[in-house]
């Protein structure tokens, strides 16, 4: 600032506020803690689900009766399973006591493992190394114990409410899907193979056991499982989602071609193009050949539901995940625009449906896309929607099926066109008699 008085100028200098740069300093030195700068490594797997897709659905992202990890330790509601924990984890000890492994050595087995278990979270996570050390210990230790006496390797205590209650069971199976209330898989593992007991060596493993546990619901057979029993993931979500991915799948297409998205079912089909369902180990497994699309049965319930919407989130999120699921939900959101696309697609036996009506499934669909990234030219079904658009786009069997998906879909429209037919026929017929007599007078 400058000021002139009788003819002499008076510099004055502002000066900053120390205070306020020292905070300023402070902030610039600080690490984000809502938002880590690991986040974008292909360690960190864990994250808090983005805002737009909670505020889309928030009940398929929050644990109901069970807190795993940090994200929703401690809270209240949640309070009651944990007591449980504790009950497993004493049971837990209680064998492995026998042959010389105790609670102290859970701890010490995790300890090498707390730095990179904490950079799988996206959050910093604000307990120290013996509060995050027994929340590890416990979280784990119940897992594996819970899913060894789903397994029958161990029998439950009589009466045991967690599998007594069908209600409480049910939503064992959703939380400990929870993208927000995951261990990292090599935490599970390194307790599941510290508490190994004598004769255990030759038995399932963690994989078979996850795998095992969820197929509850999710009713796949034997032999499909079986293919399965080494897979590892970052995490039980991971696990189950890596388990559905066809190891011959390819990504994206090689040429320049841009890759659009299909029409729904209803557009589809006026151009000829059937759906009908497939046979495949699963439902990402889907072909188009010769004008027909082939999708292995998919069971819509409340379980796949929130499966659906944790493994979009992770693919959202990490950064090295393939989006398998992603594309597959950008599918079924192309070819559903209405009820009655749902209703045709459960006529063909692609569709169970055990979540609602029609019109909630379709709505339930169409929301799973909204807010997420796709690129249509490097995922796993690109040459599927550039075939389908293909063939959408060719002339005569276009025609020729919009005219029969017109007038021949239904009895209804088949009567109607029929009779319009005779109707035409026989006015043809009254006009010949009628002009003939002109042209050839008796």
């Amino acid at each position: 600032m400058m000021e002139e008085s009788n003819n002499d100028v008076v510099v004055r200098i502002w000066e900053v506020n120390k205070e306020r740069l020292a905070r300023m300093q402070q902030k610039i030195s600080e690490e984000p803690r809502l938002l880590r700068k690991s986040a974008g490594r292909s360690s960190c797997c864990i994250f808090r689900v983005p805002r737009t897709l909670v505020e889309i659905n928030s009940r398929s992202y929050q644990p109901h009766i069970i807190s795993i990890g940090p994200y929703h330790r401690g809270e209240p509601r949640l309070k009651m399973i944990e007591e449980h924990k504790w009950l497993y984890l004493g049971s837990l000890i209680a064998r492995t006591q026998r042959h010389g492994l105790g609670l102290q050595d859970y701890l010490r087995a995790l300890q090498p493992l707390e730095m990179k278990a904490r950079e799988c979270y996206s959050e910093i996570i604000h307990l120290d190394t013996h509060d995050f050390l027994e929340m590890l210990v416990l979280d784990g230790c119940f897992i594996i114990d819970f899913f060894r006496k789903i397994g029958k390797m161990h029998p439950f205590e009589p009466d045991d409410p967690l599998v007594s209650m069908s209600w409480v069971f049910s939503f064992f199976l959703r939380d400990l899907l929870l993208l927000e209330n995951q261990l990292p898989f090599f935490v599970l593992q390194r307790l599941f193979d510290l508490t190994k007991m004598p004769g255990e060596e030759s038995g399932p493993s963690l994989a078979s056991l996850v795998l095992g546990f969820f197929n509850n619901t999710l009713q796949r057979p034997d032999e499909i499982l079986q293919k399965h029993c080494n897979l590892k993931g970052k995490h039980l979500l991971d696990l189950l989602r890596l388990s559905f991915i066809p190891e011959e799948q390819e990504l994206g297409t090689h040429d320049h071609t841009p890759t659009h998205l299909i029409q729904c079912v209803s557009k589809l089909r006026k151009a000829g193009i059937k759906l009908k369902s497939g046979k495949a180990d699963s439902f990402l497994t889907v072909k188009f050949r010769n004008g027909v699309m082939e999708m292995p049965p998919v069971t819509i319930d409340d379980f796949l539901s929130c499966f659906f919407q944790n493994c979009v989130a992770f693919e959202l999120c990490h950064k090295d995940c393939t989006k398998h699921i992603t594309t597959y939900a950008t599918l079924l959101d192309c070819l559903i625009n209405t009820s009655k696309d749902v209703g045709y697609l459960c006529d063909r036996n692609i569709f169970e449906n055990y979540f609602g009506t029609d019109a909630e499934v379709a709505r339930f669909i169409n929301n799973l896309g909204k807010d997420v990234t796709f690129d249509p030219d490097n995922c796993y079904l690109s040459k599927l929607f550039n075939d389908v658009n293909e063939y959408y786009r060719n002339g005569w069997h276009v025609q020729l099926a919009g005219m029969k998906y017109t007038y021949f879909d239904t009895p209804w429209s088949f009567i109607s066109a029929f009779a319009a037919f005779i109707l035409l026929l026989l006015t043809i017929v009254q006009t010949l008699y009628t002009v003939y007599p002109y042209f050839h007078p008796r």
